[in-house]
């Protein structure tokens, strides 16, 4: 098993077979580290005085969904509390909150531009479905011209890096036509933050730290690491990423490969400002420095911030998310602009003040997306299937999907492997 983020532990756990990661620890992307106020160095646990704000690598990671046999699973490993979604689109320049999904509550726009959108709406109600060729195709034909230029074009031009007109169609639960609910209108999170989570599903499965893969022979189904060892497999199952597994294997397709987005998080603690929302995150199609999107840690649950709390409970912990081209990462000088115009606009906003702590992650390969009519994803997975690699959770079949479905699938797979 190729990778110990929540896919490959829970293969782990029900296989009993031998997982190899990179890292120096578990969880992959999905996993909360510490930083005192202050501080520029990552700790793996809470502060022993508990003077600490809790991050995430890839930003907030909620266990959306409540399948009650995946409730009991992680129970198991610890206590986890249920939460109800509190998110909004925000028109800054409006200064107006709309809830999500905001075609759900129009009553929250201008009295014209809500009689527009549902005069649009009610006419695409009455209109013959179309198959929508691009993503932006799909959002036109669903949700007319007036919320379009509102909120849904802008938005996912930045969420898509600029992407958003040349790809497929995908993730239409992300945006629900004539749902008040959606897919993550209730989620659930461990008390003590997914990198404990991930350390106990991990005291469960047999793991070898920092065996980063840099070879597959797959004809001599033979995985070489950069420590200089090796080791032969039969069967090899990889959360790598799907183009990650073809570069390493050497295998190649005939189809161009699909296209995948790189993400800029910056985890922030401050003080908080003086108009901070109460939601648990908003999205944000028209910012001046180019992030899409906000989360607010602590305002989900305050065992993000310190607990040794100096500043009368007005701490706030909180991730900034921008997309950027895949494998494009900026520049330090442009790191640093973008940084300072962020966290200027934030306070402009008046979300934070005073910043005790900012903390930038790079993830490389943070969305997949699909070209039309693509067969890249299929051909690739079945080149490395006929050599006995089965790819598996979000990267490594390309697909979209949180953290529920991702254990799920490694414990389905974990499964089958010790029955087989």
């Amino acid at each position: 098993m190729l990778g110990a983020g929540f896919t490959g532990l829970s293969v782990g756990l029900r296989a009993r077979c031998m997982v190899y990661e990179a890292a120096d620890a578990p969880g992959g992307i999905c996993r909360s580290y510490h930083m005192r106020p202050g501080g520029s160095v990552r700790l793996t646990r809470t502060a022993a005085d508990g003077d600490s704000y809790r991050f995430e690598i890839g930003g907030g990671h909620w266990i959306f969904g409540d399948d009650p046999a995946l409730l009991r699973f992680l129970r198991d490993y610890g206590s986890v509390r249920r939460y109800g979604r509190r998110s909004a689109v925000f028109l800054w320049r409006a200064r107006r909150y709309i809830e999500y999904p905001l075609q759900d509550h129009l009553e929250q726009l201008e009295s014209d531009v809500a009689r527009s959108v549902a005069a649009e709406l009610a006419s695409i109600a009455r209109q013959a479905v179309e198959s929508p060729r691009t993503q932006k195709e799909w959002n036109s034909a669903r949700f007319g011209p007036t919320l379009c230029a509102l909120f849904f074009h802008p938005f996912n031009e930045r969420y898509t890096a600029g992407l958003y007109d040349r790809i497929a169609p995908q993730d239409a639960y992300k945006s629900p036509v004539g749902s008040a609910r959606g897919y993550n209108a209730t989620f659930v999170y461990p008390l003590d933050g997914l990198d404990v989570l991930a350390r106990r599903l991990a005291q469960g499965c047999c793991i070898e730290y920092g065996r980063r893969a840099v070879a597959i022979d797959p004809s001599a189904r033979t995985i070489a690491f950069a420590d200089g060892t090796s080791l032969q497999y039969r069967t090899l199952i990889s959360t790598l990423p799907l183009n990650r597994m073809l570069e390493l294997t050497g295998l190649h397709v005939t189809t161009s490969a699909d296209p995948h987005t790189a993400s800029l998080v910056l985890n922030i603690g401050a003080t908080a400002g003086p108009a901070l929302p109460a939601y648990h995150w908003v999205y944000v199609p028209d910012s001046a420095s180019g992030f899409h999107r906000v989360g607010i840690y602590s305002n989900v649950d305050r065992t993000f911030l310190p607990q040794r709390d100096g500043h009368g409970g007005r701490r706030v912990a909180l991730y900034v998310e921008r997309a950027y081209p895949g494998d494009a990462p900026p520049h330090p000088s442009e790191l640093h602009a973008y940084v300072q115009a962020a966290t200027r606009e934030l306070r402009e906003w008046g979300f934070i003040d005073s910043i005790e702590v900012i903390d930038p992650s790079w993830i490389d390969i943070a969305y997949t997306w699909s070209w039309p009519g693509s067969s890249w994803r299929a051909e690739a997975t079945e080149r490395l299937q006929a050599h006995g690699i089965q790819q598996a959770g979000r990267f490594g079949r390309w697909v979209y999907q949180g953290i529920a479905d991702s254990i799920r699938e490694g414990l389905t797979i974990g499964s089958a492997l010790s029955t087989g």
